[in-house]
Parts: structure tokens; C-alpha cells; sequence
């Protein structure tokens, strides 16, 4: 998803000025380097803006899913740019060309499917934020040729095999049940408690402290009612359908004794403490087996994707400034 617009010198000598460039980094805007080819800051935050508004698209109806994957697309930006400029490097040494007709098709399903095929309607989300229709058509050829690319080394992955079905079945079983029970313990602890200069980091902080001081052997009970007063606490068996599947998921993957990761959920932080588990029936092998098929098809292609971005990286040389 870059456009290439400077050239620093040839690779041969790109080593011998790594110096000169990370000087001039921030008065040119210069993000990284890929090849001796320049990323520069300003096409950084253009990237960030067009998915910003795809994500924007895709999650209006669902704030809590869009936050998370804002602030995932800010955290690994420049990364996945670095990666993309490498494949889109990749298909223009081997001569590969993509429909102008894909990319206009591609465009026009955006429109009617978030917009309702209203063009001017699409046009001015994009100029809030800075975005003209052209240069979010460019950006999404380039995601469309990335994603090509990737499809492409993931086309010759072998099928599921009968023996990693049963194994992916068996390490997995657990979340094929239902009906069952389990009793835990919660920490629920507000993101905003409505006490002046409290923010949802701090109360993230105060989650990770409580959550630290049981996993060094501290009472959960004692722990949660005495450590802060925005801390509730909850003992009791509790059915899995009765619960959010995100609450549900965390509770049922613990073991007895277990606590879990802080859940970030909704206008809370929320830590478990299993004390036992009561399992339901699960779905039999055949009933989910398009599932799991599904699943080890799925991380094969990543492991194969992986593998070559890992190769592209090797070939190349990059140098990172931040943006």
C-alpha cells in the first residue's frame, strides 16, 4: 500500500549512509527505507487513513470491535507497510499486472454495501478525512495486489490430514461443549468509576496489579475487595449459555486454579479465577469437522505466509525511523 516517490541511492551504497539518512529522518519525513527505496511518514498516515475508513465501514455498528482494530492498525502501521512494499516489490520483478475492471469492481462493492450505492455519499466520508476517491482507489489496488500475492503462495497448501483433524479435535474439544458449568471467580473493575482523574489506563493498571498480585499467590477474594474500591467481586456457578461468549471463551479454556488474562470488555476490565468446571456434552467429530478443517487450513496458510514474508525480509534491506 506504498507509492514509491524518492530514491536515496543505490542498495550497494544505502549501508554506507545509514548514518546521513537517520539524521535527515524527521526534517525529510522519512518513515523507512525498503531497498533504498523512501516510505515516507506522510504515506504512512495516508495508509492509516484509508483503513482507518475501511475499518470505519466495516465496524459502524460495533464500537467496542472498531477501537480494538483502530488501535491494532496503529500499532503495527509502519510493519505492515514495510511488508506490503516488499510484495508489491515482489510482483513487479515478476512482470504481473492486475485489471483496472477488479479494482473498479472492488470500489463499487464498497459503495453499494456501505453506502447504498450512493457515490457522493462515499466521496465526502472520504474528504473528512483527508482522502480523495483517487488515491483511495490507488490504495486498495495495492492492497488487492497484496492479497493476491499472498493467496497465491498459500494455493499449494496441502488439505487437512484424518490424524490432524482427530488431534485438532481433541486439543479443542472444549470449546465444542455446551451446557456446562462453571464456577469462578470475577474481578470486575470499571474502565471510567466516575472519580476525578480517573481513565481507563489507569484502571487497566490497577487490573494488571491485582492480577499480578494473585498470580504471586495473594487471595482472590481478599485481593479484590480490599486492593480498590472499583473492584467488584463475584463467586458463584455460573452455565456457559448464561454468559458472553468473549466471558464464556476466557472461563472454559482455564483449568481448575487458573486465572486468566485481564478481558477487555466493553466499559470493563474483567479477570477470572477458575475454581472448577462442570463440562457439557461436545459436538461430535464429524458434526464440526468442516470446522476444523477449516481452522488448519487457515494456520497452514500462515505458517507458509510467514515463511516467505521471512524470505522477502532476508533479501532485503530495511531501515526503520518510526512515523
Amino acid at each position: 500500500m506504498v507509492s514509491t516517490r524518492k530514491t536515496l541511492l543505490t542498495l550497494a551504497a544505502s549501508l554506507g549512509l545509514a548514518s546521513a539518512v537517520l539524521a535527515q529522518s524527521s526534517s525529510n519525513g522519512i518513515a523507512a527505507v525498503v531497498n533504498g527505496q523512501v516510505v515516507t511518514k506522510s504515506e504512512v498516515r495516508d495508509a492509516v487513513n484509508a483503513q482507518e475508513q475501511m475499518l470505519r465501514f466495516q465496524h459502524q455498528n460495533d464500537p467496542t470491535v472498531l477501537q480494538r482494530e483502530l488501535a491494532n492498525l496503529h500499532a503495527t502501521a509502519l510493519d505492515s507497510l514495510i511488508d506490503r512494499e516488499l510484495v508489491l516489490a515482489e510482483f513487479k520483478r515478476m512482470g504481473a499486472q492486475i485489471k483496472a475492471q477488479w479494482v473498479d469492481d472492488d470500489v463499487n462493492g464498497i459503495i453499494r454495501e456501505s453506502f447504498k450505492g450512493d457515490r457522493d455519499a462515499f466521496v465526502k466520508e472520504l474528504a473528512k478525512n483527508g482522502m480523495t476517491l483517487k488515491k483511495f482507489r490507488e490504495m486498495r489496488e495495492k492492497m488487492m495486489i497484496v492479497s493476491a500475492m499472498r493467496g497465491k503462495q498459500a494455493s499449494n497448501d496441502t488439505p487437512a490430514t484424518p490424524k490432524e483433524i482427530e488431534e485438532y479435535y481433541k486439543k479443542h474439544i472444549d470449546s465444542w461443549r455446551s451446557g456446562g458449568m462453571v464456577k469462578l471467580s470475577r474481578m470486575v473493575i470499571q474502565k471510567y468509576s466516575g472519580e476525578a482523574g480517573t481513565s481507563p489506563e489507569g484502571q487497566r493498571k490497577i487490573a494488571e496489579e491485582l492480577r499480578r498480585k494473585v498470580l504471586s499467590g495473594a487471595d482472590f477474594a481478599k485481593t479484590a475487595r480490599g486492593y480498590s474500591p472499583d473492584c467488584l467481586y463475584e463467586d458463584d456457578w455460573v452455565a456457559r449459555d448464561q454468559m458472553k461468549p468473549s466471558i464464556a471463551n476466557a472461563a472454559f479454556s482455564l483449568k481448575q486454579g487458573e486465572v486468566s488474562d485481564i478481558i477487555d470488555e466493553e466499559g470493563f476490565y474483567i479477570i477470572i479465577a477458575c475454581e472448577a468446571v462442570k463440562y457439557g456434552a461436545a459436538k461430535s467429530l464429524e458434526d464440526v469437522r468442516p470446522e476444523i478443517e477449516r481452522a488448519i487450513h487457515s494456520e497452514k496458510n500462515k505458517g507458509t505466509l510467514d515463511k516467505w514474508m521471512d524470505g522477502l525480509r532476508k533479501r532485503s534491506v530495511i531501515k526503520k525511523f518510526g512515523w
